[in-house]
């Protein structure tokens, strides 16, 4: 156990078009992680159910998912990437989780009150779908599988993480198991894109308005043009403040795919316009673009062979994680 390599567990859930939000905030930091960390990277299909979803769209969004984590330097030699419903002891282990859980505890989730507040009908809780209540067991059961140290989350997800530390801690005392409490990891830069039209909201992959958002499958010519149009303010000096939301979101982009701090960036652009500051962003966005969607169409045609062995590996340690916990609560 001295010499165990540390266990590195993300998934971006199959809903929606990648954007280049998920890209800086989550796969960027996945591909450079896998040098240092075991890591199980995977399609949160399951998690795409909390909500409706058409079948014909979830399996385009899981494959699409599956093909751009590849394109964007996932590698399968150092990373086990699989589909979450691939390997059945998710939904076992969520059970054990959710047993070992409170409603209390779930429905105090800041992301459960956000989103169920707008589908909530007149008469209450009747129309929220149970799946949005339960999303963190199974995305507890989710860390407990492959007994992870580092979770690379977005920062509307870190109160999960601190869920699943605490739920660690309670299985850990009850059934004398021995599971990591796992931290999450959160970049220093683009840790929440926001969107180019109203910059003081998240960038979304379910945005349904088109400009809002730049997806790593868009024609590169018309991600250039949505970020000569993202929306900034009438001042036209450069520089950081939450104060100039739009500008902010423009640096921020332009600092995480060009490997620069905030301060760095703004120093190279503190004498330069928006027009400028606006081109600069765009041409890396477009690079980045031609440079994922140059390999995605291969890589769709890998899918069955690597999702196959993925999903192999992952269940391997899936099952000897579920038996520790079954074990430890009397079911073996």
């Amino acid at each position: 156990m001295l010499n165990r390599k540390k266990v590195l567990l993300s998934g971006i859930t199959a809903t929606g078009k990648l954007t280049i939000a998920n890209y800086i905030g989550a796969i960027k930091n996945m591909v450079n992680l896998q040098e240092k960390y075991n890591s199980y990277i995977f399609i949160a299909d399951l998690h795409a159910l909390t909500l409706p979803i058409e079948p014909e769209q979830l399996n385009k969004n899981k494959n699409d998912l599956f093909a751009l984590y590849l394109a964007c330097g996932i590698n399968p030699d150092k990373s086990t990437l699989f589909f979450q419903s691939d390997v059945l002891e998710h939904g076992m282990m969520e059970w054990l989780i959710t047993v070992n859980t409170t409603i209390g505890e779930l429905s105090r989730m800041t992301q459960f009150k956000d989103k169920s507040t707008k589908i909530k009908s007149p008469n209450g809780m009747d129309t929220i779908p149970t799946g949005l209540l339960m999303y963190p067991t199974l995305m507890v059961g989710d860390i407990l599988l492959y007994d992870a140290d580092l979770i690379p989350v977005g920062i509307d997800q870190k109160q999960h993480v601190e869920l699943t530390r605490n739920i660690v801690q309670r299985l850990n005392n009850k059934y004398k198991t021995s599971f990591n409490e796992p931290n999450a990891y959160i970049p220093n830069v683009g840790a929440k894109i926001m969107s180019l039209v109203e910059p003081t909201k998240k960038m979304s992959k379910s945005d349904k308005n088109d400009k809002a958002s730049i997806y790593l499958l868009d024609d590169p010519e018309v991600a250039y043009k949505k970020i000569m149009k993202a929306v900034t303010d009438s001042e036209n000096k450069i520089y950081i403040s939450n104060e100039k939301p739009g500008i902010l979101n423009l640096l921020t982009i332009y600092s995480a795919l060009n490997d620069l701090t905030l301060e760095e960036s703004e120093n190279k652009f503190k004498n330069k316009n928006y027009g400028e500051l606006k081109i600069s962003v765009a041409e890396s966005v477009k690079s980045l673009l031609i440079n994922i969607q140059s390999k995605y169409k291969n890589m769709l045609l890998r899918i069955n062979e690597l999702s196959k062995i993925g999903a192999e590996k992952a269940t391997k340690i899936a099952k000897e994680n579920l038996e520790k916990l079954m074990k430890g609560m009397g079911l073996k």
